[in-house]
């Protein structure tokens, strides 16, 4: 179960600082914007739907004086709500992904016949790093060991 933990950070770092970047601009262009225009429309004790749009539009336009104005106007307790909010179901969607970036098995996105399917230098007991036939990148089969030593190529050879 390690493994699909491991696999996935490591297959995931790169989305992962896109995805914080993603979220600083979603936060800065969308949330500040409509946690001011909530704020806004709230601010007589009822809901006006009209407000609500025309401080959005307005806001929108302009993000970084809109920080500005909720720190000035008092609404830092909307914006901060609203970011909960925000970033409670963003959270949600990136676990998601992260969950699907998950390897299915150990042997994942592992070549099939390469010398990373062993550990530790298992493949060692068998074939040499210095010398004989080459099997792989670090790996021989030695020619002066005892037992049987056919090679057996699977693939095709290409001559041009």
């Amino acid at each position: 179960m390690n493994y699909k933990i491991e696999g996935a950070i490591k297959k995931s770092k790169i989305p992962f600082i896109v995805s914080l970047i993603l979220w600083l601009i979603l936060t800065i262009v969308f949330v500040v914007p409509l946690s001011y225009s909530i704020f806004g429309a709230t601010y007589k004790g009822g809901f006006d739907m009209d407000v609500l749009f025309k401080f959005f539009g307005k806001c929108v336009t302009m993000p970084f004086d809109t920080i500005g104005l909720i720190f000035k106007n008092g609404a830092v307790g909307t914006f901060f709500t609203t970011e909960i909010i925000f970033t409670s179901l963003y959270a949600i969607f990136f676990f998601i992904g992260f969950m699907k970036a998950r390897p299915k098995h150990e042997f994942t996105d592992i070549e099939h016949g390469s010398s990373d399917w062993s550990r530790n230098g298992e493949q060692y007991q068998i074939l040499s790093k210095n010398k004989g036939i080459i099997l792989a990148e670090n790996n021989y089969l030695p020619v002066d060991k005892r037992g049987n030593v056919n090679v057996l190529v699977v693939g095709r050879f290409r001559f041009w």
